[in-house]
């Protein structure tokens, strides 16, 4: 097969106060699985914008087979056979159409026909689902009604057809459980093997790039600082200790907190629609008790019904001791609930406001006088996180869709520190984010739980609940199947739990 090479020389870009790319060389062949690595902020998902034709005023050169190509519009890319799938899935596509119309969405934009061919289209779609050996997506469905897996299956699908060579996906298993990652991988495989196409993953979790990808790329402070093959001898530390320029101690060690008395309490909670099913559990002071279970286990669900997100339908909430009524959202906060979303970008930060103003969101009230907002207490509210919470930023004015990813969760935790709640509930904190930034929202974790509040941690990353929790409830189709004390479980029984097993042949087991 034609081998066709892409190439980027002396690639820079900067923003207000930042140069996200310096002078970067970088270059990726037709037929490889390339892992493109760095902590938040590295600049790797700003050179594959470069090459996806989303950051339109880089300087430097970006060669096609030797030749000089002009990337300055996605539609650029597009043609000379760049395709990019981004983490937030749904922003591409359109939710009210079928899979067939996305798919075909390009061709039906630029068709100069009066009327569509239906037939076709739904018939050209299905062959994109076949050749990436996907059967199980009706092309008359309603994206809207598809999970973030099959959303992501129907943006390949229309990739491929776009005569694609260089496939880009960004955290592309970030929100998928362990059975659709083994689909994905399958997928990819075949894309590089029978397709020939270079597939770039961008992605923190490096034990898949391990198992996926043949080569990685290290980017560090804009600048690529390494292109090594992977070998059965790649270690994850390895790949670490190049993110960050020195070495790395991959465990995290939890912090003694004095546990008090019980803080907060559930009994026999629904709702959800049916995706909580009578749940009890209680979280006392100085506390961090995990909620563990696999993608769809109910986790977010019951999190947004604490939080008043969606509908209790049964069961009561307490909060010293005091059984709290809240239907929305803004009732919890006023009842000291503070929580931090899986989806940071749409529900856990204001992506077109600064710094500033997101680090005062949470509790605007102390920052006004009569009806007007003390810009200088803000001001003087958001200096003092950035730096306490280690906030990258060139300015408190800067908007936080310019943040990665990593300082984008800070600054979700940091406004709900100011709110100063009992109760913190964080949902998948750690998606998304380089080992680094992970680390730091550990230690903001357990100040919150040293200063005598509650914290609930929600997520499908086990070693992080066995690192971080005091104890651990697993769930499993909406209920709670057990109650563990971290110091003494395992990855193995945390997971006989999370598929569903049985509290009490377990205990008669043993």
């Amino acid at each position: 097969m034609e081998k066709i090479v892409l190439k980027t020389k002396d690639v820079s870009i900067s923003f207000p106060g930042v140069k996200a790319l310096d002078s970067v060389d970088f270059e990726v062949s037709t037929g490889e699985i390339r892992a493109v690595v760095g902590a938040n902020g590295a600049g790797k998902s700003t050179l594959m914008k470069v090459l996806a034709g989303a950051n339109p005023t880089y300087t430097g050169e970006v060669l096609l087979n030797d030749k000089v190509v002009d990337l300055r519009t996605p539609i650029d890319a597009k043609k000379l056979g760049i395709q990019i799938v981004y983490q937030e899935v749904d922003t591409s596509l359109v939710p009210t159409l079928s899979v067939a119309e996305n798919i075909m969405i390009n061709e039906m934009v630029m068709s100069s026909g009066i009327r569509m061919d239906w037939k076709n289209t739904r018939e050209e779609a299905k062959k994109a689902l076949e050749r990436l050996h996907i059967t199980n997506i009706d092309v008359n469905t309603l994206v809207q009604n598809l999970s973030l897996a099959q959303k992501q299956m129907v943006l390949i699908a229309r990739a491929i057809r776009m005569n694609c060579n260089f496939l880009i996906l960004d955290e592309p298993t970030a929100p998928l459980s362990m059975s659709e990652t083994k689909e994905l991988f399958d997928v990819v495989r075949h894309l590089r093997e029978v397709e020939n196409l270079a597939v770039i993953f961008i992605s923190h979790r490096l034990n898949e790039i391990l198992e996926i990808c043949e080569q990685y790329t290290v980017m560090r402070n804009g600048q690529l600082v390494d292109n090594t093959p992977i070998t059965q001898q790649t270690t994850t530390k390895e790949i670490v200790e190049k993110m960050l320029g020195r070495s790395f101690e991959e465990s995290f060690p939890k912090e003694s907190c004095e546990i008090g008395e019980e803080l907060f309490s559930v009994e026999h909670l629904s709702g959800a629609e049916g995706k909580v099913d009578d749940v009890s559990f209680h979280v006392k002071a100085g506390e961090i008790v995990g909620i563990a279970g696999l993608v769809g286990a109910g986790k977010s669900e019951l999190c947004k019904t604490i939080f008043g997100a969606y509908k209790k339908t049964g069961g009561t909430v307490k909060l010293g001791g005091k059984e709290m009524r809240i239907k929305t959202p803004a009732d919890a906060v006023k009842n000291g609930i503070a929580f931090v979303p899986e989806e940071r970008r749409k529900e856990g930060v204001l992506v077109e406001e600064t710094v500033a103003f997101n680090l005062s969101a949470a509790a605007l009230g102390q920052f006004c006088v009569a009806s007007f907002v003390n810009r200088q207490k803000v001001n003087e509210n958001a200096s003092s996180f950035v730096s306490s919470l280690g906030i990258k930023t060139p300015s408190i004015r800067q908007f936080v869709k310019n943040l990665s990813g990593g300082n984008q969760q800070k600054v979700a935790v940091g406004k709900w520190l100011t709110a100063d709640c009992e109760l913190y509930m964080f949902d998948e904190p750690t998606k998304g984010v380089d080992v680094a930034a992970k680390q730091d929202i550990f230690h903001l974790i357990n100040d919150i739980a040293k200063k005598g509040k509650g914290v609930i941690y929600a997520t499908c990353e086990d070693s992080e609940l066995l690192s971080l929790t005091d104890r651990i409830y697993v769930m499993y189709s909406g209920r709670i199947m057990a109650e563990l004390e971290t110091a003494k479980t395992s990855d193995d029984e945390i997971m006989y739990y999370a598929v569903g097993g049985d509290a009490q042949k377990q205990a008669d087991a043993e």
